[in-house]
């Protein structure tokens, strides 16, 4: 069956300058989402995943953050390349977010209904009562009980699990195409986890949806994901579907990470943990940017950047050592 690619983004770079030097955030990463797909993006904290999402919006902030490379299509036009004013059209109404801290983005002296409202106020052009009450509207969809009353709550009223909620119902609310989900489910408990989740498989059924669902757990990906990009210190290191990306991965950090889970079925007196530390990408390492940690490294993996290309039909790895696994 044919796939309509709703976005791609071709050899993005966004680098970060500061006192100590240039931060390489994305460092020529590229990957596509298709129409009605989710997309898992996954990686350790730091590696670039948050910084992605945000040069997609053009959300970089700028100082000291600089989108100096790339392309970004959304339906055919490249985002990088039309004026801000354009891009606020895209912004809420075809691409919207969903941000990982509720908290830092919800307005703690505004109630969290008015928040909703305002969206619909600025986005769609409607009035307040009506945009107050198509807000109650969204927080049922979104889960929320006894949402008329809720919608005269101020955030810390909340719980984590409320407020990221209200988070989706802002995000869905002028209808996009794409929402992206950035690290929906930290901090929250595992019922709360599982709701949330089950939460986004139901938008994205009900709404037809695609969806970059960002995050740095494997098993959070497993339950929702159509396909995984696997990224490494601003740098996508594989990219397949689910179950490709679970029993066949093709690049040793992909294994890390698969290995780190917890496995039900075997007794373990400790979980299994990549070595080190994700690198200072100020001063990133040569070639492969994962070699120092990886216990499959060559020579040639501290010398030459792997190309990131396809091993087999719709399976893209970036790794000297590929077909070793």
């Amino acid at each position: 069956m044919m796939t309509e690619k709703l976005l791609q983004v071709e050899n993005l770079k966004t680098w970060f300058y500061v006192t100590d030097g240039i931060i390489k955030a994305v460092d020529g990463s590229s990957f596509d989402v298709n129409k009605r797909e989710v997309l898992g993006l996954v990686g350790e904290s730091g590696c670039g995943k948050s910084v992605t999402s945000r040069s997609i919006m053009r959300l970089v902030p700028d100082p000291p953050g600089k989108i100096v490379g790339g392309k970004i299509f959304f339906e055919g036009v490249d985002l990088l390349s039309i004026t801000e004013e354009e891009m606020r059209k895209y912004r809420g109404s075809k691409i919207a977010m969903s941000f990982q801290d509720p908290m830092t983005y919800l307005n703690p002296v505004f109630k969290v209904g008015d928040q909703i409202a305002e969206a619909l106020m600025i986005h769609q052009g409607m009035e307040k009562k009506e945009a107050l009450e198509k807000s109650v509207e969204l927080m049922e969809m979104v889960k929320i009980q006894d949402a008329h009353r809720r919608a005269q709550d101020y955030p810390h009223q909340l719980s984590g699990g409320m407020r990221q909620r209200i988070l989706l119902a802002m995000g869905i609310s002028c209808n996009p195409q794409l929402l992206i989900a950035d690290e929906p489910t930290t901090a929250l408990d595992v019922i709360v986890q599982a709701e949330v989740l089950d939460l986004l498989d139901d938008l994205k059924r009900r709404l037809n949806l695609s969806m970059i669902l960002i995050t740095h757990n494997m098993g959070v990906v497993a339950q929702l994901a159509d396909r995984i990009a696997i990224m490494y210190a601003g740098r996508i290191m594989e990219l397949s579907d689910v179950r490709t990306i679970f029993n066949k991965p093709k690049n040793p950090y992909t294994i890390g990470l698969i290995e780190s889970l917890p496995k039900m079925e075997e007794e373990q007196d400790r979980l299994v943990s990549i070595t080190g530390d994700v690198p200072d990408l100020i001063n990133p390492p040569s070639g492969c940017r994962f070699h120092p940690r990886c216990p499959y490294a060559k020579p040639i993996c501290s010398k030459e950047i792997p190309e990131f290309k396809q091993y087999k039909e719709g399976h893209m790895v970036a790794c000297h050592r590929a077909d070793d696994f």
